[in-house]
């Protein structure tokens, strides 16, 4: 993107001080094809979990007009969207706006999370009721473990998958067996979000997750983590991001691969980027 200002570019001071209005900001124009880090017909689907831009904010809320011109800048086509962007309701009419304006900022939605799942709770069919009419293909999710014969019934009747997220080191899904445990009975829309991340942080090998998980991975949170302990820009880290890739691709996985970057909450654009180029080396690398 041409870095005058005439044709409509956001610089990084812009984004920090606010001094731009949200109309501004969605008019961003779309990045050419020759100036996206990855290309559209890459072998898999790369995206952002919008948490990453939970620092752009109005009013002490993120900011979701602000967080999709980020999107935009970047040159990502795809969410995975954090609810405090993209809040839960049965309005028809708030549904109605917040697809029109994600469809002028020309970012899909392809999942949502992460949700937690209680047993009996009517919250559980409203979260699958929501993603049907927005049109989501799946849900990250943290499930309470008598939850799973409720979400048998509701991915079967709204042919929406939940994709159980592992959080950290303590945390009931940290551990790849434990998850496959938990599935191994239920519907096989009912899978892992693989959070790269979070399995490094608790000692578990991602690219062994993917394996395990093959058909049945409904979501991947891309982040790097060195030493099992401080979160790095991808590349940086531990994670073999060329065996994960190579895992996905031979399973057929054509989902959301999703960066999530937790560091420089308040200004994380130029780290992202980083990331964005980390992806297309190593698609680079493994043809």
């Amino acid at each position: 993107m041409s870095s005058s200002r005439s044709r409509g570019s956001i610089n990084r001071r812009d984004l920090l001080t606010g001094g731009l209005a949200a109309g501004a900001l969605l008019a961003t124009r779309p990045l050419s094809a020759a100036s996206r880090l990855i290309a559209k017909d890459a072998p898999l689907r790369i995206g952002l979990q919008s948490y990453s831009l939970r620092g752009y904010k109005e009013g002490g809320k993120p900011n979701r007009a602000r967080a999709l011109a980020v999107t935009n800048q970047l040159g990502v086509s795809f969410w995975e969207a954090y609810p405090d962007h993209i809040p839960m309701t049965d309005d028809a009419d708030e549904m109605r706006r917040m697809k029109e304006e994600l469809r002028g900022a020309e970012v899909g939605v392809i999942g949502y999370g992460v949700i937690p799942f209680k047993k009996g709770d009517p919250n559980n069919r409203k979260a699958f009721e929501f993603a049907k009419a927005m049109k989501f293909s799946y849900l990250s999710a943290d499930p309470d473990p008598d939850s799973f014969d409720d979400l048998d019934k509701l991915v079967e009747e709204f042919d929406v998958a939940v994709g159980i997220h592992n959080h950290g080191p303590g945390h009931r899904y940290a551990r790849i067996d434990v998850i496959e445990k938990a599935i191994k009975d239920h519907h096989p829309k009912i899978g892992c979000c693989v959070d790269t991340g979070h399995f490094l942080r608790s000692k578990e090998d991602p690219v062994r997750a993917a394996e395990v998980f093959g058909k049945r991975v409904f979501g991947v949170h891309l982040k790097d983590v060195k030493d099992a302990e401080h979160f790095t820009i991808l590349g940086q880290g531990d994670l073999n991001t060329p065996g994960l890739f190579r895992t996905l691709i031979a399973n057929g996985y054509d989902g959301l691969v999703a960066i999530e970057y937790e560091e420089s909450e308040e200004n994380p654009v130029d780290d992202i980027r980083a990331c964005l180029e980390e992806v297309r080396r190593v698609f680079e690398a493994v043809g």
